[in-house]
């Protein structure tokens, strides 16, 4: 994806796309996670939410914050078990040609 997805709203309803940062800003402070494990967390509601692109923007993150394959694979195991096959799926399309 080469735009942030929701620009849109940029035209459409700017407070609504600041509420979102604000809260982007919000979910992402502190220290106590490391960033790829946010994002790793990220991945996995993504993938639970049938959310393809964000499954796959958010494992590219993971990746450049220094998650391994294996730990990727691993939170969609665990998303699989908790939330269903359908985040396996998801995950799948979001995966490929990426891995």
């Amino acid at each position: 994806m080469s735009e942030h997805p929701l620009k849109v709203y940029e035209r459409l309803d700017a407070e609504l796309l600041k509420k979102v940062g604000e809260d982007h800003d919000f979910a992402m402070a502190g220290n106590a996670l490391p960033m790829k494990f946010k994002l790793l967390l990220i991945m996995a509601l993504d993938a639970s939410h049938g959310a393809a692109q964000g499954v796959r923007a958010n494992a590219a993150a993971a990746l450049k914050a220094g998650a391994t394959k294996e730990e990727i694979a691993e939170a969609i195991r665990v998303t699989q078990y908790v939330c269903g096959v359908g985040s396996t799926y998801a995950a799948a399309h979001a995966f490929e040609n990426m891995f």
